[in-house]
């Protein structure tokens, strides 16, 4: 969108030196020369009118004028009768000019991409949210826009420990919740902390998000290890004979087998937590989204001096909010704090509390009852569709969440299989690939359908059904 400016055109610095000896108007043009040459001034950027960069360099307007006609007739600008003047969108840049760096973008599926991890970014409630940001901009008060608590702002941790006492089981007050930029900072958060406090080894789930848990483990000056997940959930006898005494877990849907932590399993664990001195960090992981199963609550609410619980709303909302929560011991708050304080002094108090409006007025819990019929919806298109395609094949982990798990044959080669599908325009995911340590005994596929509308699934398990057949 482009800028639009009111009274007032944009600024520009530029620098005249009365003492150099150089004519001002050489000076002036040589430095908007440079300016484009350089790519400090992009192409169809509009430049101040001449009245207002004379005013602004003390020159006279006449030679403001004759250079931007100077640099319009060298292609430089551009500028049109009632418009304003502008950077001509073909004007030269330096040759050799770096790149801004950037993510590689991710490869575009025509007919379905059955990605994981992220929610429907068409479901994000917009109108809800901006109904919220303007009810806060609306009500709150001048002191809401000063720097705000560090670990968040009062009443939204009030009100998110009430929530999860409601809906998770947990047991906490608002004294143990912090308010966190989403769950990356959470988790780094709380294993620098563990780390400051002697814990040297942190256990995760394998498969699960090895590499991302890796690397914050690393950052935080902890050695990472791999514990196996059966059907049961983590194997916490294996769990034993490492020498971690920090795990982090996905009790409510395992990433990505979507198992849920059995009950003796979640004794066996807080036990393990007891007689090693260790903490137990649960990622709340797909808590907000279960269909067919009996409800499963927080791990934290079993053993909450053990248990440090995180959790977010990049599912239930959106990632772009990037808010998310810790409910810790209580010793590790001071700690926490600390943290968090010097992190970032805070994470923005205006959309904590445009979260807070949003749950306070029941159109959180009403967004997330519309999310959740319409995953529940694809589910059962995707196994519906399955079942008409691939019969034979087994498909576990739709207990909660937005993913599936489908076994394939034995001795299906899963690379092989992502890539035919590629060249088909469906995007699929092997399991393969998430396991750190032994390579996994079966093959399977992960299937997101959180972002994948109910025709692209019908569309994408049609393209690949000859690929899915027992042979």
């Amino acid at each position: 969108m482009p800028v639009e400016w009111a009274a007032s055109g944009p600024e520009l610095l530029v620098t005249i030196d009365r003492h150099s000896g150089a004519g001002l108007r050489s000076q002036l043009e040589d430095q908007m020369r440079d300016a484009v040459r350089s790519g400090r001034l992009a192409g169809g950027e509009r430049l101040p009118s001449s009245r207002e960069l004379a005013r602004a360099l003390g020159l006279s307007r006449g030679l403001v004028q004759d250079c931007y006609a100077q640099l319009q007739a060298e292609g430089y600008l551009t500028s049109r009768p009632g418009s304003a003047t502008r950077v001509a969108a073909g004007a030269v840049v330096r040759p050799g000019a770096p790149s801004p760096a950037s993510r590689p973008a991710r490869p575009r599926h025509a007919v379905a991409d059955f990605r994981h991890g992220v929610p429907d970014l068409r479901l994000a409630p917009r109108e809800d949210w901006a109904w919220a940001v303007r009810e806060v901009c609306r009500t709150a008060p001048n002191s809401a826009f000063d720097y705000g608590d560090p670990i968040g702002e009062p009443r939204l941790r009030e009100v998110l420990a009430a929530y999860l006492r409601r809906v998770r089981a947990v047991a906490a007050t608002a004294d143990q919740v912090v308010v966190c930029t989403g769950m990356a900072q959470a988790l780094g958060l709380v294993l620098r902390v563990l780390a400051g406090d002697g814990v040297d080894t942190l256990a995760f789930e394998d498969p699960g998000a090895g590499v991302s848990t890796t690397e914050q483990a690393v950052a935080a000056g902890m050695a990472a290890v791999p514990v196996p997940v059966d059907a049961d959930g983590l194997d916490v006898a294996a769990l034993d004979r490492t020498p971690a005494r920090a795990v982090l877990v996905t009790p409510a849907h395992q990433w990505p087998t979507g198992v849920v932590l059995a009950g003796h399993r979640r004794q066996e664990l807080i036990a393990w937590a007891r007689r090693r001195d260790g903490v137990i960090v649960e990622d709340d992981y797909d808590a907000e989204f279960r269909y067919d199963r009996d409800p499963v609550g927080s791990l934290q609410g079993l053993a909450p001096d053990r248990v440090v619980s995180l959790g977010t709303v990049s599912k239930s909302l959106a990632p772009a909010l990037r808010l998310g929560w810790v409910i810790a011991p209580e010793r590790l708050l001071g700690a926490l704090a600390g943290g968090k304080r010097v992190a970032d002094r805070g994470s923005p108090s205006l959309d904590q509390l445009a979260l807070l409006t949003l749950i306070e007025s029941g159109r959180y819990d009403r967004h997330l009852r519309r999310a959740r019929a319409e995953y529940a919806a694809r589910r059962e298109t995707l196994l519906a569709t399955l079942a008409a395609h691939a019969p034979a094949l087994r498909v576990t982990g739709l207990a909660a969440g937005f993913h599936a798990v489908l076994h394939l044959p034995a001795g299906a080669d899963e690379d092989e299989l992502v890539r035919q599908a590629g060249r088909r325009g469906v995007g699929l995911y092997g399991m393969a690939r998430m396991h750190r340590a032994a390579p996994p005994a079966a093959p399977r596929l992960v299937l997101g359908f959180g972002d994948t509308p109910k025709p692209a699934i019908e569309a994408g398990i049609a393209a690949i059904a000859d690929l899915l057949q027992v042979g």
